[in-house]
């Protein structure tokens, strides 16, 4: 981890400011800014991954998800939707020969955690992209409901934290994540349907609109803040990495996203 010279609280909210602000700019820009920045993220998160899966004796291929990832991110950016299904069944091949011919235990397990770094590390993500340049008679411009979402999300998780760290007494996941607490999940999820409200105001949502929208970001938010917990602990890992001082790895910033952004462009 880089050493910053400041105490944790100050590393972690310079470090949230400085990838807030860059992320945000990019997804403004849209365009070849947005997919510069998630084949960037795409790159490290998978990273990450295979390394997680590593700890479990796991050893899905990189290269194939990198392969994959690269060429899904492609055909999302020219919007070639017909060409999806294909990419993902000829790469989804490619895993399977790749065990083939590398011939190292474990075979199933190999093949299986490529495959699921593959959607998880990959497709789910670039559904920003999507939901980006999603546009209709009313909406021009998908930039509002992305704001919503990171609105939500952010809101979600400082909801959860505060309202759980001071009013928290029932475990959500024990197992999972022991510090979660139920009344630190709806705290987050009152919050986020807030802000998804507001939001909605601003961007011409009807609020019944913006308050679904606001659940189903609280919902999966968290849901896929679990799942990552999961790989996690399974694992015997604490953080994905290291590679954003106060925060862990990408993987760990970015679980609250993955499986939300796909449920929110549908």
């Amino acid at each position: 981890m880089i050493n910053l010279g400041l105490n944790k609280n100050a590393t972690r909210m310079l470090t949230g400011f400085i990838m807030g602000t860059i992320v945000m700019g990019c997804i403004i820009l849209g365009g070849y800014a947005l997919l510069g920045l998630l084949l960037f993220m795409l790159a490290v998160g998978s990273r990450e991954y295979v390394k997680i899966l590593n700890n479990k004796g796991f050893y899905p291929s990189l290269k194939v998800i990198y392969v994959t990832e690269l060429i899904l991110a492609t055909v999302v950016f020219c919007k070639r939707f017909d060409l999806v299904a294909i990419t993902l069944t000829i790469c989804a091949m490619c895993s399977f020969m790749w065990v083939l011919f590398r011939g190292r235990q474990p075979y199933i397990a190999n093949v299986a955690t490529t495959l699921l770094g593959m959607v998880y590390c990959g497709w789910f993500p670039l559904h920003l992209i999507f939901l980006r340049d999603l546009s209709c008679d009313k909406y021009d411009s998908g930039l509002g409901f992305v704001v919503l979402m990171f609105t939500a999300i952010l809101l979600t998780d400082i909801g959860c934290y505060y309202v759980g760290s001071k009013f928290g007494k029932n475990k959500l996941a024990p197992v999972i994540s022991p510090n979660k607490t139920i009344e630190g999940s709806i705290g987050g999820g009152v919050c986020a349907i807030i802000g998804a409200i507001i939001i909605g105001y601003f961007i011409d949502l009807p609020w019944y609109m913006a308050m679904f929208a606001g659940i189903i970001c609280t919902i999966f938010a968290q849901i896929g803040d679990l799942c990552e917990s999961l790989i996690k602990r399974d694992a015997g890992v604490k953080d994905s990495g290291s590679s954003l001082p106060g925060h862990g790895g990408f993987l760990d910033r970015s679980d609250s996203f993955v499986l939300t952004l796909p449920i929110m462009y549908y």
